[in-house]
């Protein structure tokens, strides 16, 4: 008998943004443990090129990040037609969640 919920977090593809790779090693792991499909990336710019490509269920967006900061991706995810459906959560680690958004 196949377990549901296994199933659908295997499906359930989660990108992961943030400049600090310590910090996208452990919730990366946390989540890949629990059997969720993760994809971490460094940059702003790579987390558009991504979610335009891989069309990801859920992001979890850092605030604080150099060149373009969470609340710019999110601008950007909003007006880029093909990525504006994304659901996503930003947060700034070590503080309490910032905030979130939807399409």
């Amino acid at each position: 008998m196949i377990n549901d919920n296994v199933v659908s977090q295997n499906m359930f593809k989660i990108l992961i943004v943030d400049d600090i790779a310590a910090n996208l090693n452990v919730l990366g792991n946390i989540l890949k443990n629990d059997g969720y499909n993760v994809r971490p990336v460094p940059s702003g710019m790579l987390a558009l090129q991504v979610a335009e490509k891989e069309k990801p269920d859920l992001v979890l967006l850092d605030i604080m990040m150099p060149d373009m900061d969470g609340y710019e991706v999110c601008r950007r995810f909003k007006v880029t037609r093909s990525i504006r459906w994304l659901d996503g959560v930003n947060g700034t680690y070590g503080r309490r969640l910032s905030g979130f958004f939807t399409s």
